[in-house]
């Protein structure tokens, strides 16, 4: 097979509609923000900033990486821009008002280990949160979130192995009186 040939045969992936992209990927796009940071008093405006961005630059997107690899790098971006305009100061709750239900003990539960979790994140450095979000929270694969994150396998697998590390320790510190 000739060179020409091989290079015909590769195919760019077909650039996907904003509103596939908004449906498939709105909730990753918010746990990122959380993950960073991002208030819940601000988290709103930060998911629309990013999909205004999203919308503008999609026609440009080349499918060179995952859309969720873009779409963190945004948001990643728009996260550091509401911290510095002081949107995430405060730990907030992270509750899913639908999934209270009527017990309201244990929507207070979730809300008290959720808010313990977010204070938990808060405590690591940026580097180590990412790559522990990633993993824990979203499911992604270590390579997977070497390549989002443009950074050596073996980093991304210490900076899982610490946040872990850093983790269990802020854990048994909330448990232990």
């Amino acid at each position: 097979m000739s060179a020409a040939h091989a290079f015909e045969r590769t195919s760019v992936p077909a650039v996907p509609s904003f509103d596939e992209v908004y449906s498939a990927h709105a909730a990753f796009v918010w746990r990122i923000l959380r993950t960073f940071g991002v208030s819940d008093a601000q988290i709103e405006d930060a998911v629309q900033d990013v999909f205004v961005v999203v919308h503008r630059r999609l026609p440009e997107w080349e499918g060179r990486a995952a859309i969720t690899t873009w779409l963190f790098a945004i948001a990643r971006r728009v996260a550091s821009a509401h911290r510095r305009r002081g949107g995430a100061d405060r730990t907030e709750l992270l509750v899913d008002e639908h999934a209270s239900g009527a017990d309201p003990f244990a929507a207070m539960a979730r809300a008290q280990a959720a808010a313990t979790v977010l204070g938990i994140l808060k405590s690591l450095d940026d580097d180590k949160r990412t790559v522990f979000a990633l993993v824990e929270l979203e499911q992604l694969s270590v390579p997977e979130v070497a390549r989002m994150l443009d950074i050596n396998l073996n980093t991304a697998y210490s900076r899982l192995r610490l946040a872990r590390h850093a983790f269990e320790l802020a854990v048994r510190a909330q448990v232990t009186p």
